[in-house]
């Protein structure tokens, strides 16, 4: 079977949600299979870094178009159609909503990670709601012959908001690397300590810095603990509309025991997680929610929402809170650090939890997923 892939998020310099879930996907998919072959379609009129893909049954279809004319040209005159440009295909893999023309006898995969931007609408700024707009994902998962939602959550909203039939949708989740379950040597923990410049003992957050997240909470509530000789290590990249995160913290009365690391590698994440003695994760929406998963797999103990996807990703292996009671946020942390019987338990929870999602099965599944298109 000639399988297409749409690979243009792995375009991206720093990788996370959608990019991470490609990456990951396509990696572990192309080490179990060698009988498809593969075509991996992105396009850049500019120099662009992507992952290399070694394999006899991989080949790398790469144009060279400006991206606001061939958007253009994808979008409202249909001259192209992305499949025939690589060669022809039975099947192509969507990745997540984009601008995108494929030819009628192609089967369509589409996967969908959320649906915050139709949900929390408030969340973006006009130009990130403009592109969804024209993007049309409703029209997308209609013309999908398949989609993948990342949780049963994601697959609630694509049947409500999209009155898309359930049985069109299957739920993949992400899995969680390797690297995540291995433990950290002394060694590379101080290694990551000493780059990062990190205090002895911190509270961690890891994501996008943006109005979903819900850091301002996460700011307040750490102004309320108990335990003022702990701090508050928030890493990520400052994404959008993050003004009043940055306000908060400037006039925060803890200010100086709040320390911003930016984004950081992904290889250093497990000896940050390591290192943490509590993972936050107040966010307001998600998709599935990987940070959580990932520090459950670390062995470090969890406080997350008890909205949209999280309460599937944690389960019982973490304590759930209401994002919009900073208050609550604050009292799980004071309720953890004060008890170290249940941060045990809940460290040890979560290592079993976290080996649910495992990119060995995802890759499994989607094999199967292209095989029944192919049959039907």
């Amino acid at each position: 079977m000639r399988i297409g892939i749409d690979i243009r998020c792995l375009m991206e310099s720093r990788y996370s949600g959608i990019s991470e879930y490609t990456y990951n996907l396509l990696d572990r998919l192309f080490k179990i299979d060698s009988k498809n072959q593969y075509f991996l379609f992105y396009n850049s009129a500019k120099p662009v870094e992507i992952p290399e893909f070694n394999y006899p049954n991989v080949e790398i279809k790469r144009f060279k178009y400006p991206n606001k004319i061939f958007n253009l040209l994808l979008r409202f005159f249909k001259i192209t159609e992305i499949d025939r440009l690589i060669g022809g295909v039975d099947v192509f893999l969507i990745p997540n909503f984009l601008f995108l023309n494929l030819s009628p006898a192609c089967k369509k995969i589409l996967i969908v990670h959320d649906l915050s931007f139709d949900i929390y609408p408030e969340f973006f700024t006009f130009k990130k709601r403009l592109w969804h707009q024209l993007i049309n994902p409703k029209k997308l998962c209609r013309d999908s012959d398949k989609i993948i939602a990342i949780s049963q959550n994601t697959k609630n909203d694509i049947t409500e908001i999209y009155n898309i039939n359930p049985d069109n949708i299957e739920i993949v989740n992400p899995g969680i690397a390797d690297i995540f379950f291995q433990p950290i040597e002394a060694t590379g923990k101080n290694a990551a300590k000493e780059k990062y410049n990190l205090p002895d003992r911190f509270i961690f957050y890891l994501g996008n810095l943006e109005p979903r997240k819900n850091l301002e909470a996460l700011l307040l509530a750490f102004e309320n603990i108990a335990d003022k000789n702990i701090n508050l290590v928030i890493a990520g990249g400052w994404a959008w509309k993050y003004e009043n995160i940055n306000e908060l913290w400037k006039n925060s009365p803890v200010k100086d025991r709040i320390k911003f690391l930016g984004y950081i590698d992904a290889k250093d994440r497990p000896a940050l997680y390591s290192l943490a003695e509590v993972f936050v994760y107040p966010s307001i929406y998600e998709g599935f929610g990987l940070p959580p998963a990932e520090a459950m797999a670390c062995g470090t103990p969890v406080i997350t929402s008890f909205s949209s996807s999280l309460p599937e990703v944690v389960g019982n292996a973490g304590l759930l809170i209401d994002p919009n009671n900073y208050n609550e946020i604050g009292q799980a942390i004071d309720q953890l650090l004060g008890d170290p019987a249940l941060t045990e338990s809940l460290a040890q929870k979560g290592r079993q939890k976290a080996k649910q999602f495992n990119w060995q099965q995802v890759a499994e599944k989607f094999l199967k997923i292209f095989d029944n298109l192919q049959q039907h």
